[in-house]
């Protein structure tokens, strides 16, 4: 399968904007299909009627399945939002010195370790 400029695939929002017109046309079609089945249950022809059933039980799998994609799609957009808000609130956020001085006196786990470390081994006087 060869990639084309312009797919429907090419961002998030893409895709979700296409999964959710999916959802969309296939819940209209299994609406075609439930008033077919509506209309041959009272018909002499039960093969038909099974398989407008079997129909109706697949389109129904396929809509939950557009629905949980378009969740998951959703999902994925906010948790993209999230981590590029974050990353370029940090990017142009400039600190002042007070914040500088505030970061310098926060220590890591394995700082923090170091200094208990070095304090224990200090004689006492």
């Amino acid at each position: 399968m060869s990639y084309k400029a312009g797919s429907s695939f090419d961002s998030i929002e893409s895709a979700h904007e296409f999964v959710a017109l999916l959802a969309e046309t296939v819940r209209e079609a299994k609406q075609e299909v439930e008033v077919d089945v509506q209309r041959e249950s009272s018909s002499d022809s039960p093969r038909r009627l099974d398989a407008l059933r079997a129909a109706l039980y697949s389109m129904e799998k396929l809509e939950l399945h557009m629905n949980k994609s378009r969740r998951i799609l959703n999902d994925l957009r906010s948790l993209r939002r999230l981590l590029f808000d974050e990353r370029s609130a940090n990017t142009k956020s400039i600190p002042d010195a007070k914040t500088k001085n505030r970061q310098a006196r926060i220590l890591s786990p394995i700082d923090s370790a170091q200094e208990k470390i070095r304090l224990s081994q200090v004689p006492s006087v």
